[in-house]
């Protein structure tokens, strides 16, 4: 994958070591930046992994001015595409969500996960390079829908309550595609009215990987769910990538910026 930022390259994983830096990233976000808990032998081992990183493709940023033999991965993805997914019992996701709407479109589609960027590059620039490598992606396996988990932190909704309400309410997805949580899961996103807040005001409201998604036309599925491993509340947002902007494809092609 050819997008870059001075210093830095964006490509899938290619070796078991450069999977093993991605899970220790994680790691480091998720469980010691962040309060999600981690399993005995994840804490033992330092990294957060899962059944499902043996299927899936890894998208990593890589600092080559800090790789010295080991790679030094700022930034990473993780990529289910549907053709391997049906092939290994399914998406990850599918443990919150009914995905049955998205199942029945046509062509290729990747279920996205674990996205993060190592704190002290935030403000670098990686994440839109980690967005260019998901736009030559896209292009390379001809992906026409792209979905996954994005989360606000916490566990209340009633503390999230503008927030879940303004996607649900000006975001929702088309009921053809429309994902459900699952029922034992379901938690009700029409919890505040926001009809006088200003459009502006309500986005703010939202963590930056999910604006990202409104960006390019993400929808989000019907309910949120409380996941309390991750200490957070998932909403899952669907993305068919021909809403995807001409103008964000050709500059995240170009250049991988933002």
């Amino acid at each position: 994958m050819s997008p870059r930022l001075k210093g830095f390259e964006v490509r899938l994983a290619e070796s078991d070591r450069e999977i093993d830096a991605a899970q220790a990233l994680r790691y480091q976000v998720f469980y010691e930046e962040m309060s999600a808990r981690p399993s005995r032998e994840m804490a033992r081992r330092r990294r957060d992994f899962d059944d499902f990183d043996a299927i899936c493709d890894h998208l990593i940023v890589i600092d080559k001015e800090r790789s010295n033999g080991v790679p030094c991965v700022v930034g990473t993805y993780r990529l289910l595409r549907r053709s391997v997914a049906t092939r290994h019992g399914g998406f990850y996701s599918a443990q919150e969500y009914d995905l049955a709407p998205l199942l029945t479109l046509p062509g290729e589609s990747v279920e996205l996960g674990r996205s993060c960027v190592a704190a002290d590059y935030r403000t670098r620039g990686v994440m839109q390079v980690l967005w260019g490598g998901l736009a030559q992606y896209i292009d390379t396996h001809g992906i026409e829908v792209m979905f996954g988990c994005a989360s606000f932190p916490g566990t209340e909704p009633e503390d999230r309550a503008e927030g879940l309400s303004y996607l649900y309410d000006r975001h929702l997805a088309p009921a053809p595609m429309r994902p459900r949580a699952l029922d034992h899961h379901y938690v009700n996103m029409r919890r505040s009215d926001i009809a006088a807040r200003d459009e502006r005001d309500l986005l703010q409201l939202l963590p930056p990987l999910i604006k990202g998604y409104l960006r390019v036309g993400g929808y989000v599925g019907d309910g949120a769910v409380i996941d309390h491993q991750f200490d957070t509340t998932d909403v899952c947002i669907i993305v068919q990538t021909e809403r995807v902007t001409e103008k964000y494809l050709r500059h995240y092609r170009a250049s991988g910026k933002s």
